[in-house]
């Protein structure tokens, strides 16, 4: 359970634009709540977290070229941090004896997602009494001392999701090396900001399959008797990307950028590798205004028929698309006119008749994967609202950028 205290009460204005490519600020309003209200579990609270940062306080987002700046850290009151503040304080509130933020948990790589809340929390010097300082060192320190790793084969060395046994999700790359490479840049520790690229390359060794140019979802080494999912998964590609691009923002606005040439290329050509591979799975746009699927990836991206395990997705989509315009702004990646087409047409079809098209009463995208069971349609997903908000939120960055 969380405090009331979550909620966020600006919201910024939307441009003039045609209105049929546009959500409303009521519309946007209710996504936002729909997002706190429903972040329960670990990587949820991190994922709300972390679009609260760079939707609402973009002067502490990585993506901020003076994020390290005092100035930046100094740029919101108490008062406008809270809703952050009240996650990373829950967090450490509930955090185990072995350094887990927000409470023991089946995945070690989810609570990952939390640290960089709460390392903000310690370096704004606004955020009360609480240990700051010392449970960002201890959730660092389980998943660099306390957590297994991959310990053969090209990914040897890479820190597991689980924390009991070997297993690597492409779901982790949003969670571990973000909060890896912010942890470094906040301490001034280039070791930590190398140990996330090579966390990530490592993983890219494993799950990259480039036949496709894209991401599996899961895989296990058969000793760890766990199972493995060899699957496009949609929105494991959309977090392999998300995360890729916090990683390479964090390098290139810290003190060790000139130190890292070779791997901001590495970063900026991974992303793209995943852009690439999703686009030319990307189905036609929808022709009418009732519940369309058209637009929208498929869970698995390359099983485009309706089965029990495989539908349309407007999570992993938004999610899509979100990281396509914050690439673009981050670094304006060459030959891109595929890619952001496929973006502009995935965005027009989850914002369709205003919205009326994929999102209830209450603001809740539809459809969606259940977030809790990846090869299940879920009714509601907390995940789902972040990129939504990240997805709005970019999407007005390049536009201005376009400019």
């Amino acid at each position: 359970m969380k405090p009331a205290s979550f909620v966020v009460n600006v919201l910024p204005l939307l441009p003039g634009a045609l209105a049929w490519t546009t959500l409303s600020r009521s519309l946007l309003g209710k996504v936002k709540d729909r997002m706190i209200e429903g972040a329960l579990l670990s990587w949820e609270a991190g994922t709300c977290a972390e679009t609260l940062i760079e939707v609402f306080f973009p002067k502490v987002s990585v993506f901020h070229p003076s994020y390290l700046h005092s100035k930046s850290f100094s740029a919101y009151s108490a008062s406008q941090l809270k809703p952050v503040l009240d996650i990373a304080h829950f967090a450490v509130q509930n955090q185990t004896s072995e350094g887990m933020l927000w409470g023991p948990a089946g995945a070690a790589g989810d609570a990952g997602s939390l640290g960089g809340s709460v390392v903000l929390a310690n370096h704004t010097k606004k955020a009360g009494n609480e240990p700051w300082a010392t449970a960002a060192k201890k959730q660092l320190d389980l998943l660099l001392t306390g957590t297994p790793r991959l310990e053969s084969g090209p990914g040897k060395g890479a820190i597991s999701h689980r924390p009991d046994l070997v297993s690597l999700w492409s779901d982790s790359v949003y969670m571990v090396p973000p909060f890896l490479a912010y942890y470094g840049a906040v301490t001034r520790n280039e070791s930590l900001l190398r140990e996330a690229y090579t966390q990530i390359s490592l993983y890219r060794a494993v799950l990259f399959t480039p036949n496709e140019s894209l991401w599996t979802h899961i895989y296990s080494p058969s000793s760890a008797n766990y199972f493995n999912d060899t699957g496009l998964w949609s929105t494991g590609n959309g977090w392999a990307a998300a995360g890729m691009l916090r990683v390479l923002a964090t390098i290139k606005h810290s003190p060790f950028s000139a130190n890292f040439h070779s791997e901001k290329r590495d970063l900026s050509k991974w992303i793209t590798e995943i852009h690439t591979g999703m686009t030319k799975y990307l189905p036609a746009s929808p022709k009418n205004t009732s519940f369309e699927t058209g637009g929208l990836f498929f869970n698995y991206v390359d099983q485009q028929v309706t089965t029990n395990i495989t539908f349309p997705d407007a999570s992993g989509t938004a999610l899509f698309a979100a990281s396509v315009y914050r690439h673009i702004t981050l670094m304006n990646p060459p030959s891109y006119g595929k890619i952001v087409a496929a973006a502009e047409r995935a965005r027009k079809a989850i914002y369709a008749n205003n919205g009326g098209v994929h999102f209830d009463a209450n603001g809740w995208l539809r459809p969606v994967v259940n977030p809790h069971s990846f090869q299940m349609a879920g009714n509601m997903s907390d995940e789902a609202q972040s990129f939504m908000l990240q997805l709005n939120h970019n999407w007005e960055g390049w536009k201005r950028w376009r400019q």
